[in-house]
């Protein structure tokens, strides 16, 4: 075999089979991480075969994930891939976000370019893989929305059969809309994120039910790929920070163990820093990073507008805590009001994204006021997810009716109302001659 399943944790280092069916160590109960034993080629062969693969019209190399295969050793059978031309996600200028945050400039990756409007995609096609590679007909997940958006279309191409479950009256419905269309089984259960994953475990291994939330390490081996593409993007150029949302910490996991990965191979001479930020309800990763020593203490009642991040107990706190620390970064907390602000300049720079993104612009802005992100330092944030994921947060914001979870009307400081005016031109023509001074 190629790569094998290793323990996380560093007392236990125990290996299993790449082909079992475990997410958890057996011996130790520890996070699970594929290693690759395959050496890799010389960085600047690589590089080279990367950037040429662009050229290819091969589905396998036209995925922004697949397209970097040399790093996920984990496959020998490549015809087991289901791609829907996941990666490929674009690196913005954004001049108005860096000067709202004070900053030189600023370059948003955005994921939401994705198939599903998701990061998830690029750690879904990986999932979903291995799961046709085991020989599992039924897949599974529990999910906020954007992993049921990726995991039922991921699925459906595969022809497996997709069971989303998802917390009730806690999910955008432009995601939930996706997991229906898609042809996901729904379940809406009265319960929070942490305590639906809990009951799903038990679940898919009494069922034969293959999982694939982000304790799913192939998912982790995906979603490391947006490190990789981001920097070869960049030629290479290490940024100084790199800013990302930090909910279920899947995606702080699998970036951190990609750039140790490029760093291994010779591709980047340093590690960027990751700052990870979450939204103040629902911020047990900031607390235990604040605290310094201890385990995760889990938020029982998470509340954030920003569903993505609405994890009050997230599974990948271990390897997010080590990824942190190995690049000397960070995790910082914004309001509901900040995160509100940073989405609606976020949209005036004609990118949008959804709520749980914009926890990065706002996080941005408050390490700059406290001086840990100078001016010039070079900084990429990554926006996680399509501006339509939820409409409804957009609507309420741009005619002031955002309110909190606990009923607390937010300030649309930056909001943007429609107009009613009446069917009449030469009223029309005066109110846009108004706009002219404006």
């Amino acid at each position: 075999m190629p790569a094998e399943l290793v323990c996380f944790q560093a007392s236990c280092r125990a290996s299993y089979p790449i082909t079992e069916v475990i997410y958890t160590c057996p011996r130790c109960g520890g996070l699970l991480e594929v290693i690759s034993r395959e050496p890799l080629p010389d960085p600047a062969e690589l590089r080279q075969l990367w950037r040429a693969r662009r050229l290819s019209n091969s589905p396998l190399d036209q995925s922004g994930v697949w397209r970097y295969r040399e790093l996920l050793a984990f496959l020998e059978d490549y015809s087991q891939v289901v791609s829907l031309g996941e990666g490929n996600t674009p690196v913005l200028e954004a001049p108005r976000a860096a000067r709202w945050a004070g900053l030189d400039r600023l370059a948003f990756k955005h994921q939401g370019f994705n198939p599903t409007g998701s990061f998830k995609d690029n750690g879904m096609t990986c999932g979903v893989a291995q799961a046709i590679r085991l020989g599992m007909r039924r897949v599974a997940c529990v999910s906020t929305g954007n992993t049921s958006a990726s995991m039922a279309a991921y699925a459906s191409a595969a022809g497996l059969q997709p069971i989303v479950f998802i917390p009730h009256g806690n999910i955008a419905f432009g995601k939930l809309a996706q997991a229906l269309e898609y042809g996901a089984i729904t379940f809406q259960v009265e319960a929070n994120f942490d305590q639906i994953l809990a009951l799903v475990r038990v679940l898919a291994e009494q069922l034969g039910i293959y999982l694939l939330n982000s304790i799913n390490p192939f998912r982790i081996e995906g979603q490391k790929t947006i490190m990789v593409e981001l920097l070869d993007q960049r030629d290479w150029r290490v940024p100084d920070w790199i800013v990302l949302p930090g909910g279920n910490l899947g995606n702080t996991a699998a970036f951190g163990k990609g750039l140790r990965e490029l760093l291994a191979a010779g591709l980047i001479p340093r590690l960027p820093r990751l700052a990870v930020i979450q939204a103040e309800g629902a911020a047990p990763f900031y607390e235990l990073f604040r605290r310094g020593e201890g385990k995760l203490e889990a938020v029982r009642n998470p509340e954030t507008l920003a569903t993505a991040i609405r994890i009050g107990d997230p599974v990948s706190w271990p390897k997010a805590l080590h990824e942190v620390r190995t690049t000397n970064g960070l995790v910082e907390k914004v309001s509901e009001q900040e995160i509100a602000d940073a989405k609606a300049i976020i949209g005036q720079c004609g990118i949008g994204c959804e709520p749980a993104s914009a926890a990065t612009l706002a996080g941005i802005r408050k390490l700059r006021q406290s001086g840990v992100i100078a001016p010039g330092d070079d900084v990429v944030a990554v926006l996680t997810g399509h501006l339509l994921k939820d409409p409804d947060y957009i609507h309420r914001y741009h005619t002031s009716d955002l309110r909190t979870p606990s009923g607390q009307r937010l300030v649309s400081r930056y909001a943007n109302p429609p107009r009613v005016v009446p069917c009449d031109p030469d009223k029309l023509a005066g109110l846009l001659e108004d706009l002219r001074s404006e």
